[in-house]
């Protein structure tokens, strides 16, 4: 159920390295977008005085703080890999307190509303945003980006991939896909070519 009438809220998804603030950069900058990221909420709500703060210091204890109180979220991230249901567990703080966010968002938001997630299937993504837009990139094309621009090694680039959605998954989730293996003009006119057509 739409939740404001008088927005429209694009989700924006992909793979690591798939360019999506590039989609995102666009959105902002030609049509005023308001732009709103999973991950920054995400990280928002288990700092101090956020929604989440206090149940993840119940989960990993006062070590999984740093001197001035705030996460540490390298201690956090170790744990969590050692022990995938800490994973669950941290989702289920993390992804209802992400939602609410999302759906305050878009209900007081006027205009065009675009979310950001890399987890596209979690938190309720679907249900909150009028289309999907998936952002394609070529898989070799994104461990190039990833090596060039964080300094990922092909292992941890391919390590990140296989815990994210498959091409299929992203492709089959999607009300539309852009393709950002060309240039950044060339991405821009598909997302004008789309937004020409429903907004």
């Amino acid at each position: 159920m739409k939740l404001n009438k008088d927005n429209f809220v694009i989700g924006v998804t992909g793979g690591v390295g798939s360019g999506k603030s590039t989609v995102l950069d666009i959105l902002r900058e030609e049509y005023g977008a308001v732009v709103l990221r999973a991950d920054d909420i995400g990280r928002a709500v288990i700092e101090p005085g956020g929604a989440g703060y206090e149940k993840v210091k119940e989960l990993f204890g006062k070590e999984a703080l740093r001197p001035d109180g705030r996460p540490d979220r390298a201690y956090i991230a170790g744990k969590m890999f050692a022990d995938p249901s800490l994973t669950e567990a941290m989702n289920e703080i993390v992804h209802p307190a992400v939602r609410k966010v999302l759906e305050e968002s878009a209900r007081s938001c006027r205009g065009l509303l675009v979310l950001e997630a890399a987890l596209p299937e979690g938190g309720g993504f679907r249900e909150i945003c009028d289309e999907i837009w998936y952002v394609y990139v070529r898989r070799e094309e994104r461990i190039a980006r990833l090596i060039a621009s964080r300094g990922y090694s092909r292992r941890k680039c391919a390590d990140i991939m296989s815990r994210q959605l498959s091409v299929s998954e992203f492709r089959k989730l999607a009300d539309r896909v852009i393709d950002n293996n060309g240039t950044r003009e060339e991405t821009a006119s598909q997302v004008r070519s789309i937004l020409k057509k429903i907004l």
